[in-house]
């Protein structure tokens, strides 16, 4: 007599692997259950149709594992896209917009009624979880007028702000009645008489600080803050503030506003500051949950350490 062998019971569970994959995630979880991420969002992931898609299944997954998520964004390509069918000229200088009064209308127009409203949107496909603002609605951000610095020379950027002031009782109130609050990076001025474009990376970095965020998180369109670019593209995975601060004179321009933003975070109490690939689908899960990091982190300085004028092996 001739009996059929018994299949293992784990062979017949085809699902297994996804389990094991939760389980694996289950150091994460519990570590960030119920802290505060703020992410910003920018580069090609908000002109991308599967990874504006991907960015809001991660920031809705964030919020029903147990985290408290933030969105902050700019809107750069679709407010340029929107000066050119105006006819108005485009001008950045040391990596920031030259906002005239007519650009700055432009920029309100698009981060609140078009970046903003398709942003919710996305993520409200999965729950009414999403509400947007600015940072002018309950004085979230106060700004008063930056100027850049070019060639050791102040250099007037029109409508630019620079944060001067947080109230952030707006986006708590949200946060603790389970929302996913969705900034667009515009401010006031004290004396309510103007509003100005504020750098997204800069309004992502001042409201990650105001919130004590565990995590501040911004995309963008490289793999990270590279060793010694264009000569390598080895990125820094990981690097303190102090080693930051002495790279900042050598970044190229566009990399500065978004590193200068993890710096005051990580300065002002923000656990840990990350410039991630926004290119890369899900790069918000495997940043968190994963030991697999796709960017570069900035992390306190350890508390013993003294500066000893030695740097990460980085050109100085």
């Amino acid at each position: 007599m001739t009996t059929t062998p018994q299949q293992s019971p784990t062979r017949k569970h085809t699902a297994l692997p996804k389990a094991r994959i939760l389980i694996e995630a289950l150091p994460w979880l519990t570590r960030h259950n119920g802290k505060i991420v703020v992410i910003k969002f920018g580069g090609n992931a908000m002109v991308d149709e599967e990874l504006k898609a991907a960015f809001a299944q991660d920031v809705v997954f964030l919020r029903h594992a147990g985290l408290r998520p933030v969105v902050v964004h700019g809107g750069g390509p679709q407010i340029n896209a929107q000066l050119d069918r105006l006819g108005l000229t485009s001008e950045f200088r040391a990596g920031l917009r030259v906002t005239t009064p007519e650009t700055m209308d432009v920029v309100r127009m698009v981060l609140a009624g078009q970046v903003q409203r398709e942003l919710v949107g996305l993520l409200n496909r999965h729950g009414p979880l999403a509400v947007g603002m600015t940072g002018e609605d309950a004085h979230l951000m106060t700004a008063t007028k930056r100027y850049a610095q070019v060639d050791g020379e102040p250099v007037d950027l029109g409508r630019v702000g620079d944060i001067t002031a947080t109230d952030t009782g707006a986006v708590e109130a949200l946060l603790d009645d389970g929302r996913i609050p969705v900034i667009s990076s515009i401010a006031r001025s004290a004396d309510d008489h103007h509003v100005y474009n504020v750098n997204a990376d800069t309004a992502a970095a001042a409201v990650a600080a105001a919130l004590g965020a565990e995590t501040l998180m911004v995309l963008t369109d490289v793999e990270g803050l590279y060793a010694d670019w264009p000569t390598s593209d080895e990125v820094i995975s990981r690097l303190t503030v102090s080693e930051l601060e002495r790279l900042l004179p050598e970044l190229a321009s566009g990399m500065v506003p978004k590193m200068e933003g993890c710096l005051h975070a990580v300065r002002n109490g923000v656990g840990t500051a990350r410039v991630i690939d926004g290119r890369v689908q899900h790069a918000i899960l495997l940043e968190i949950f994963t030991d697999e990091g796709v960017g570069t982190m900035v992390v306190p300085d350890p508390p013993a350490a003294h500066d000893n004028g030695e740097g990460t092996g980085q050109p100085s």
